[in-house]
């Protein structure tokens, strides 16, 4: 009898770590709507100085991404490509907000009711087909 093949489960693990891995961490997308997209920040981020530890030295930014390139030529085919126009399109929504979040879990104040509504309501009509 030849020997068991052995299942390959490991590249499940493999992928749930490379996921969570935090190293190459972007910026997301409400830091940069409230933050980089401001033409005060907009206009610096553009032309920022030289700086030996960035790709093209700091030169060639793209701020809807928050990438940094290293030609013009390298940007200008980034600024084409689906990836960029799918960044863009995902700016142009408005970001969530802390209330929008406890809305959505029901915390927030539109979906309640007040409590002297819920004491008088009235008693649900009985139908009498239905058997309990």
């Amino acid at each position: 009898m030849g020997r068991l093949r052995r299942s390959r489960a490991h590249h499940a693990r493999r992928d749930v770590h490379r996921a969570a891995r935090t190293r190459v961490r972007g910026r997301d997308l409400d830091q940069i709507q409230l933050i980089d997209l401001d033409p005060k920040n907009r206009a610096a981020l553009e032309a920022q100085p030289l700086d030996y530890e960035r790709p093209g030295l700091g030169q060639h930014y793209c701020v809807e991404c928050a990438k940094y390139y290293e030609t013009d030529a390298a940007l200008q085919s980034h600024w084409k490509s689906k990836v960029h126009k799918r960044r863009c399109k995902a700016l142009k929504e408005p970001a969530y907000t802390i209330e929008d979040a406890e809305r959505a879990a029901g915390l927030g104040k539109e979906g309640k009711r007040p409590a002297s509504t819920l004491i008088s309501a009235e008693p649900m009509p009985i139908d009498e087909n239905v058997v309990t």
